[in-house]
């Protein structure tokens, strides 16, 4: 036996402690060679981390080593899960690790991050956390760069400066304005919906009515004023006046609403207090009524308050003074016709004295003649020296600017694509995303006003389509399959619309069919089939094709006016403007807007493409005059441009871009599904390659009198034309809907 054999086992056995079986691990590299130059870069994230995981021979323990710092609390499973696609970083120690890979690769800063599927909430705002409110955290989070604690100082003031200024509020002079205003909310609220079965013990003391405020700030009217809106209000939305009484005109519900917020700034006005913040006139809340409404002295003091307060007049106040005509005009103002309102007043220092009270209650009908004549004086001087405050066209000026107008304001759209949430990892935040992306497509397809696009109602495929006669009594569109030409159609009844009464209309309902454009009916599958479902939850369906995302609180899923222009605008910030420092959004120099702006984008587009009114009234279901005065409009350089083709001698004629269908018996008139383009006569048309779709193929059109030939025209794949053999005619150029 050898001395080794000798040993004892357990001595044996203590010379092995802490030697480890296997090979010893790899060095640590800062930037190992990978084992090729070229690759073929993937869409997704994990299977980009596994790739280069693979080039430069790391494993994830490896991998793990390398760039994981002594003292992190970051699990090796978490790259794991990474690499398999189970999970996406989010948190801002997973971003920092995310970069030090990126840097060990030797590959692009932020090329990672692109690459995952849900970016948002992901850096940490260090120590301005505490100066931050939980909600203003959650916004700027979206806005702010992964590495936003590691700046300087300096560097996070500019970021902060640009985020607040440009994405949070907007940076127009009318957005500074608003955002000042509403810190001190005086207006009154009237509720629509007030009967007189409500209990009047619940306005028995005035005052302290004044302190139940809504989300708003907003304190109820008093019960002897919201008496008399309603009693207004019924009679402007009833479908057949009271007896003895005339009117001109009919309100719908939304104006309605408009009204009721318009009187309650007036009467919030005269409440508040002369030496609050809002500087009103001290009235007691008992002394309000709308009588005050034929008083020269109550409209003299508000516009001379007004002007003080934002500076300047506007339309709002001729506005206002046409609507106090109304109410005192001659046989239909409703406060002519209701004499009884003016024993409600009572003098009031410096706004009615005891004579011109003792007046008005003596002899009503004058006392409505003196007001009418002194709005009818007031209303043509704030007319010659109103301003504008809002310009519309401000928040998407580099979009109009743009050679076309709708094709870059699609580039959003495109955003959203590219930036979408994994559906399998973030199922919620995916169908928000597939919801804004649809806002904006189906806005830019039918090119309508808020309301009718946030009430439009869905038909799944395999239902009966709601008939046309109950749509028309609703007053809202719907959105069908058409099981014969099997597509998308947009039924929208006339009376639906603002303008129901335009000659656009003629009475006949707005049809739109929607072309499959870059993938439209997939993602509108995708988002009928589960996203809608996902979004709704618990919460009760309320039929529309656009819903919210409810949560337990959510009292109902539909859209409100003002929660629609905020989900609107939260996709501009989100998607729309470009932000430098986080490398995120479509368009440099976009602010934040509302849904209404894609009229303003429509008309313009047209205008630059054709050059006429008439067409652009066409596309946003208006008439020329309307859209020469508020939604479209020429930059100089288009002017010049368009005045350099005629001096070159250019034909600039009208030709459609897409499928012109002639009238057909039944259908109420002719239809077509893309705007018009200039063209000069048997030459090529310009046309977007997004929508090759639709003009792939042929299409014609038959003669007024249906003797000449037919209009060709084939599109040209390799050139992206459209190309025309002749001029349309003019019962050829009348359509009810463009896509």
């Amino acid at each position: 036996m050898s001395a080794n054999d000798r040993t004892p086992i357990a001595a044996r056995a203590s010379a092995k402690v802490g030697k480890r079986r296997g090979p010893e691990p790899k060095a640590i590299i800062s930037h190992p060679t990978p084992s090729s130059t070229s690759w073929i870069d993937p869409h997704d994230f994990g299977e980009a981390l596994a790739l280069h995981m693979e080039r430069h021979g790391d494993t994830i323990w490896h991998l793990h080593r390398a760039v994981v710092r002594k003292g992190e609390t970051f699990n090796r499973t978490t790259i794991r899960d990474w690499k398999s696609g189970l999970k996406s970083p989010r948190s801002a120690l997973s971003l920092q690790v995310l970069e030090r890979i990126e840097d060990r690769y030797q590959l692009p800063r932020g090329y990672f991050q692109a690459k995952v599927p849900h970016p948002a909430r992901a850096c940490t705002l260090g120590s301005r956390s505490a100066q931050l409110t939980s909600s203003e955290r959650r916004r700027l989070a979206w806005h702010l760069p992964a590495d936003f604690d590691r700046q300087s100082t300096a560097a996070q003031e500019e970021m902060l400066a640009w985020v607040r200024e440009n994405v949070v509020s907007g940076s127009t002079d009318y957005r500074r304005y608003q955002r000042e205003a509403i810190q001190d909310c005086f207006g009154l609220r009237f509720d629509l919906s007030y009967s007189s079965q409500i209990d009047t013990a619940t306005y028995s003391n005035v005052g302290s009515s004044l302190d139940r405020r809504d989300q708003r700030g907003r304190p109820p009217a008093p019960q002897m004023l919201a008496s008399e809106f309603q009693a207004l209000a019924a009679f402007k939305t009833a479908t057949l006046t009271d007896l003895n009484y005339e009117r001109c005109g009919q309100w719908k519900p939304v104006t309605a609403e408009q009204k009721a917020e318009h009187l309650g700034l007036l009467f919030g006005a005269l409440v508040a207090a002369p030496d609050a913040a809002v500087k009103g006139r001290g009235l007691d809340p008992s002394e309000l009524t709308l009588a005050l409404l034929v008083i020269p002295a109550v409209w003299d003091w508000y516009l001379r308050w007004r002007q003080q307060r934002r500076g300047f007049l506007t339309s709002w106040e001729a506005n206002m003074l046409q609507f106090g005509m109304s109410l005192t005009r001659h046989g239909t103002g409703w406060l002519r016709q209701n004499p009884h309102l003016g024993r409600r007043l009572r003098p009031i220092p410096g706004l009615l004295g005891a004579e011109n009270f003792q007046a008005i209650a003596g002899d009503w009908d004058r006392a409505c003649d003196t007001a009418h004549h002194f709005l009818d004086r007031r209303l043509r001087e704030v007319i010659r020296v109103a301003r504008v405050h809002r310009d519309p066209f401000e928040p998407i000026l580099p979009v109009l600017e743009a050679p076309s107008p709708l094709r870059e304001y699609r580039r959003i759209g495109e955003e959203i694509i590219r930036r979408m949430p994994d559906r399998r990892r973030h199922a919620r935040a995916a169908a928000e995303a597939l919801r804004s992306y649809l806002m904006l497509r189906i806005a830019l397809h039918l090119g309508v006003r808020q309301k009718n696009l946030r009430e439009l109602r869905i038909c799944p495929i395999g239902e009966r389509h709601t008939p046309e006669k109950r749509l028309e009594a609703l007053q809202v569109g719907e959105l069908r399959w058409d099981h014969e030409q099997s597509r998308w159609e947009v039924l929208i009844p006339a009376s639906a619309f603002k303008n129901s009464n335009s000659t656009f209309f003629g009475g006949r309902p707005f049809r739109l069919t929607l072309q499959d454009i870059d993938s439209l009916y997939k993602h509108l599958a995708m988002y009928l089939v589960s996203g809608r479902a996902l979004l709704l939850g618990r919460a009760d369906d309320p039929g529309t094709f656009f819903v919210k995302t409810a949560k337990r609180t959510t009292e109902t899923a539909s859209f409100s006016q003002a929660g629609f222009y905020e989900a609107w605008r939260l996709i501009t910030q989100r998607y729309g403007i470009y932000n430098p420092y986080t490398r995120r959004g479509a368009i440099k120099g976009l602010l934040p807007h509302g849904p209404h702006n894609v009229r303003d984008v429509l008309a313009t587009h047209i205008l630059k493409q054709t050059g006429s009114f008439e067409q652009a009234s066409y596309a946003i279901q208006d008439t020329p005059e309307m859209v020469s005065k508020h939604y479209g409009r020429f930059l100089p350089q288009d002017k010049t441009a368009m005045c350099g083709c005629t001096q070159c001698g250019v034909d600039v004629g009208l030709a459609p871009v897409g499928v012109v269908q002639p009238p057909q018996s039944g259908s109420g008139g002719p239809t077509f599904v893309q705007p018009w383009r200039p063209l000069a006569a048997n030459v090529t048309c310009e046309l977007s390659p997004s929508k090759a779709d639709i003009a792939a193929g042929e299409c014609s059109s038959a003669d007024a009198d249906e003797k000449g030939p037919a209009a060709r025209c084939r599109f040209d794949p390799e050139s992206s034309t459209l190309i025309l053999n002749r001029k349309p005619l003019l019962h050829e150029m009348q359509p009810i809907g463009v896509s």
